[in-house]
């Protein structure tokens, strides 16, 4: 039995998205008859803790067939210094440092072979693009659900505010406070983890704000993302959790590994995005735009980059990112997700699409 140990980065100032993209990998692999362990800082820890309390987790990475490497302290030194010659896989987003690893997973929808070019060695294989974006398989057996419920068109009865199990910075905080005045009768879903720094004022506001629902380190998020009618999400690997819902979302740029894909998906009409960069002391809408979201009926459009209402936008600015699971839709392929013949990439025919693709090369050109 082939035993896999994840190594992942965690921490206030990182958020747990490192260690919640890798248990989905995980989880599918042991599905398949791997063993896997988590070497478990304390960090990685508390996420494992809620998250996967089953979950293995050692100190020392010896007796292991291969390693999954997630995190951008690390680099090709550290990677080799590690597997000690063993196979390994790196979960990236950056391209900006070398990387020593037999295969790369970088789900970015912009990204290219050439962004590895010299920072791989040459016969890494790249899996690039979302069709490989680790997304747990409880999200796709709720995906035609979702496609149902968006045909409806229904008005924004409910807002999913998810932007990261840490809440840097208290982003969620200041988010609903500005959120909360334009939200009309619309309940708010607030997702947050048990540290969140956020969370002693939002207990005190949901006593006196019935709209308001905290959700702390909850197991139900696909079920929160099927009955949202809109989010507010964070630019990391959730994106991919909401895109298979087709769920209606305004991205907060939170981190600098989430820029090009947030860029890359406001570019293809998919999301809209707002870097927290800019200090967020106002709604990141223009005041037509707030208008609108204070009306419960289609208010006149609104200059983009701002929807022009709550409920216009989630009518018509649905998500072109409909990629489909794999034919084993409830037993996803280990890295989830994968084309199929005549979908779409960020809105248009992918072009290099073929069933028997190979993943790309490090010199060759991504397929999606």
């Amino acid at each position: 039995m082939t035993r896999i140990l994840f190594i992942c980065a965690a921490g206030p100032s990182v958020g747990g998205g490192h260690v919640m993209r890798s248990l989905t990998l995980a989880r599918t692999l042991e599905a398949r008859g791997a063993t896997c362990a988590f070497k478990a800082t304390p960090e990685v820890a508390k996420v494992l803790d809620a998250f996967a309390a089953g979950m293995a987790r050692v100190d020392a990475d010896d007796g292991f067939d291969a390693l999954v490497f997630d995190s951008y302290a690390l680099a090709a030194d550290d990677h080799r210094a590690i597997a000690k010659g063993r196979p390994s896989l790196v979960i990236d987003d950056l391209a900006d440092r070398p990387l020593a690893a037999n295969m790369v997973l970088d789900s970015g929808p912009a990204r290219r072979a050439e962004d590895y070019a010299g920072l791989v060695p040459p016969d890494a294989k790249l899996l690039l693009g979302p069709s490989f974006a680790p997304v747990r398989p409880a999200f796709a057996a709720l995906r035609d659900e979702a496609l149902g419920r968006r045909a409806e068109k229904s008005p924004v009865r409910r807002i999913l505010v998810s932007l990261g199990l840490t809440d840097v910075g208290g982003i969620t905080q200041r988010v609903v406070r500005l959120l909360r005045p334009l939200a009309g009768e619309a309940k708010l879903d607030l997702v947050l983890g048990g540290g969140a720094p956020s969370l002693p004022a939002l207990w005190a506001l949901a006593a006196d704000d019935p709209r308001v629902e905290l959700h702390v380190d909850t197991q139900h998020m696909p079920q929160l993302a099927l009955e949202a009618d809109l989010a507010i999400g964070a630019g990391g690997s959730t994106t991919w959790e909401r895109c298979v819902l087709a769920l209606p979302t305004l991205t907060l740029v939170l981190a600098d590994n989430q820029v090009a894909a947030a860029r890359a998906l406001e570019a293809a009409g998919a999301s809209p995005a707002w870097t927290s960069t800019r200090r967020i002391s106002r709604p990141p809408l223009p005041a037509p735009s707030r208008r609108c979201w204070s009306t419960p009926t289609p208010a006149p459009p609104c200059r983009r980059p701002a929807p022009p209402s709550a409920t216009a936008w989630a009518r018509t600015a649905r998500p072109k990112l409909f990629w489909r699971p794999s034919s084993e839709q409830r037993s996803p392929t280990p890295l989830s997700f994968q084309a199929r013949e005549g979908e779409t990439c960020l809105g248009t025919r992918n072009p290099w699409w073929s069933p028997a693709s190979p993943p790309a090369s490090a010199g060759a050109r991504s397929r999606c």
